[in-house]
């Protein structure tokens, strides 16, 4: 069990991610920690024990992202409906990574990059869920035989990465869509 934090250190760290979100929405992914610092009122001794690194700040950005998408992927894993629940699945993905572009990050890379345990955890149950989600579509003739969770994973995040420089990620993301779900049927 881990301690609990003080209640200054806690409005810290949520003064922080609330700083480094703001940076985020306004579309710079820099993130230096020293920035983040000052503009947060802290001193940067204070963000780099909260975050030891920049990934370390990313990830605590996307992990309510990340978590979301948990919740999404284990209703697509689920689902009465084997097609639908891949749909549910890719779709929820894409839109997840348009939203958050620190999430966009994280999911984009390997574990060998990930700072936090915390990270790696969510990476393996998504993993696990996404290989759930697959098979159970396969097994129901809904998808290509031969089609695996990292073809998936490869397609989306290409796809998110195409959607993000369309110039209307959300007015195309159906159009997008239709043609990674035409693409693997059976």
């Amino acid at each position: 069990m881990t301690p609990a934090q003080r209640a200054d250190a806690a409005r810290n760290r949520e003064r922080l991610l609330d700083t480094a979100r703001l940076a985020v929405d306004a579309g710079d992914l820099s993130l230096q920690l020293n920035e983040v610092a000052r503009q947060a009122g802290v001193g940067v001794g204070t963000a780099y024990r909260h975050f030891r690194t920049r990934r370390a700040l990313v990830e605590a950005l996307a992990d309510p992202t990340f978590t979301a998408l948990l919740d999404d992927a284990r209703t697509a894993a689920r689902h009465p409906d084997a097609g639908r629940g891949v749909a549910h699945f890719l779709r929820a993905l894409l839109e997840r990574q348009l939203a958050d572009p620190a999430f966009f990050e994280v999911v984009s890379t390997g574990p060998e990059h990930d700072a936090a345990p915390r990270t790696t955890g969510h990476r393996e149950e998504f993993a696990e869920l996404a290989r759930t989600v697959v098979e159970r579509a396969r097994d129901a003739g809904a998808v290509r035989a031969g089609l695996t969770d990292d073809d998936l994973h490869h397609l989306v995040c290409g796809t998110a990465f195409a959607l993000r420089i369309s110039g209307d990620p959300q007015g195309r993301l159906d159009a997008y869509l239709k043609v990674i779900l035409d693409g693997i049927r059976a």
